[in-house]
């Protein structure tokens, strides 16, 4: 016992003279006292991307050129706002530098602009973040300097007045101070944003929609989004990284007012710096970013396939916007994730689960165009009804509407490969653009054939008649792929 005692003692001990130890290299750097050695213009890049690690071991002169723009961008498919943005994007351009940098910060407010704008960056130890140094006038410049002496991840925004009304309409994005000491290398990183939009129109009303300042005051947003835009996804903004990889996400919420509960379906934080700053959390799998705060979050991507980032305040994600995808390429590994490898009946008043083959299944026998409605109906309710909406209405921006559809009543094919096969990617129901994913149906011929037929005969479609031969024809075919 004694020498258990001793041991743990000295345990503790040691483990002390390692957090001391940790503690006066830290201090062996003072950012305030570090020499500044030549000069460099800042690299900055749009979202999703970052700019490269610095791989210099001294401090130096960063001059960071930033231009303020007032420009009409698209929010969502066929919806348009006025954006006030840094450097042409919304969020505005990723800034990095190093802990100790001198930094001298120039911003230019185009000729072109309409309103005066300025920046706090929450990096700088100073009056406003800035604010009170950069007031510009359109067709002016202003300059101050700041030194970066607090590692960490940071918002800046617009502080002009009103500062709620700037920071809505896209004045906000993310600088980086890269610990003296360096960050882990990891395999790839990104950029990611959440903000929200308040528009005078409703969620997916076309057209160009001005700033509602009531809306905001009440904090109930129109958009909540990633990087700008509704389900932020696009070819040239795609994140990738492909299996056994590590990513790191720099992600802001610039709000101005509601919390983000960012998570990756599918994936666990391995490390999260909780609010951009030095405290590390591991395994996480949803984290808490206020508005006006960052975090960093990294993980390793095991097997391929889409992870879907979203707010997991979910209404925000599935119906106003604030999704992104991560696309993740390479080989599988079945020692951590299979996929489905069984589908099958579960009768409950058996006392087991079975599988019955799907055409031995008890399924009613329409001969008439009635019966297959009449049963037809009854599926639908079943299975489709949850996200088309008892009308066949849809829910605009995630589920397409099947009343009056184009997509449907144009090409019925496509529609039985979609139940019967499943759809994913971008498709154009009545001028809208839907991009998501539609598993499919555990449903044999005879009820694939009544609920389209349903569907073609109801809610405004033009009517019709499919056949389980129809059906069969299709399930043997190759599926339906969007473009």
């Amino acid at each position: 016992m004694t020498n258990m005692r001793l041991l743990i003692r000295y345990g503790l001990v040691a483990g002390l003279m390692v957090i001391l130890m940790g503690c006066e290299s830290r201090k062996e750097f003072n950012p305030e006292e570090a020499e500044i050695i030549g000069e460099e213009v800042a690299v900055l890049t749009f979202p999703p991307h970052v700019p490269p690690p610095i791989d210099r071991d001294h401090a130096t002169k960063v001059i960071v050129n930033l231009e303020v723009t007032e420009e009409v961008m698209e929010l969502a498919d066929g919806v348009e706002y006025m954006m006030w943005t840094f450097g042409g994007s919304v969020p505005g351009q990723f800034m990095r530098v190093r802990e100790g940098d001198m930094v001298e910060f120039h911003l230019m407010n185009h000729p072109d602009n309409k309103l005066p704008h300025n920046i706090d960056l929450h990096a700088v130890n100073g009056p406003g973040g800035g604010a009170e140094s950069t007031f510009t006038v359109p067709g002016q410049e202003t300059v101050f300097t700041f030194r970066a002496l607090n590692p960490g991840l940071y918002i800046y925004h617009c502080a002009t007045a009103p500062i709620g009304m700037h920071v809505a309409n896209g004045m906000y994005g993310l600088i980086l101070v890269e610990p003296w000491e360096g960050l882990t290398p990891v395999d790839k990183e990104y950029y990611v944003m959440q903000s929200e939009f308040y528009t005078e129109g409703k969620h997916g009303e076309r057209g160009l929609q001005p700033f509602d300042m009531n809306s905001a005051i009440k904090e109930e947003p129109e958009y909540v989004v990633f990087n700008g835009y509704v389900n932020a996804s696009s070819t040239d903004e795609a994140i990738t990284a492909k299996a056994g990889e590590t990513v790191r996400l720099f992600v802001g919420n610039a709000g101005p007012n509601l919390t983000s509960s960012f998570h990756v379906i599918g994936e666990i934080f391995d490390r999260v710096y909780y609010e951009g700053g030095s405290r590390v959390q591991e395994n996480v799998q949803t984290t808490t970013i206020p508005a006006g705060g960052a975090t960093t979050v990294e993980f390793k991507v095991d097997v391929p396939g889409e992870y879907i980032l979203v707010d997991h305040a979910v209404f925000r994600a599935f119906n106003k916007g604030a999704m992104a995808t991560l696309t993740v390429t390479g080989e599988e590994d079945l020692n951590v994730f299979t996929g489905q490898q069984l589908k099958r009946v579960y009768q409950p008043e058996g006392g087991a689960i079975q599988e019955l083959p799907r055409e031995k299944r008890t399924i009613p026998s329409a001969s008439t165009v009635e019966e297959r409605v009449e049963y037809g109906q009854r599926i639908y309710a079943q299975v489709c009804q949850a996200c088309h909406m008892a009308d066949g209405s849809g829910i605009q921006g995630a589920f397409p509407p099947l009343a009056e559809s184009d997509f449907l009543n144009e090409h019925t094919d496509r529609s039985i490969s979609a139940v019967v096969h499943g759809l994913s990617g971008e498709i154009t129901v009545n001028g809208e653009t839907y991009n998501g994913v539609m598993p499919r149906q555990n449903l044999n011929n005879e009820e694939v054939a009544n609920v389209i037929t349903f569907i073609l005969n109801s809610f405004g479609n033009g009517g019709g008649l499919v056949t389980p031969d129809e059906v069969e024809q299709i399930r043997n075919q190759a599926p339906y792929t969007p473009g």
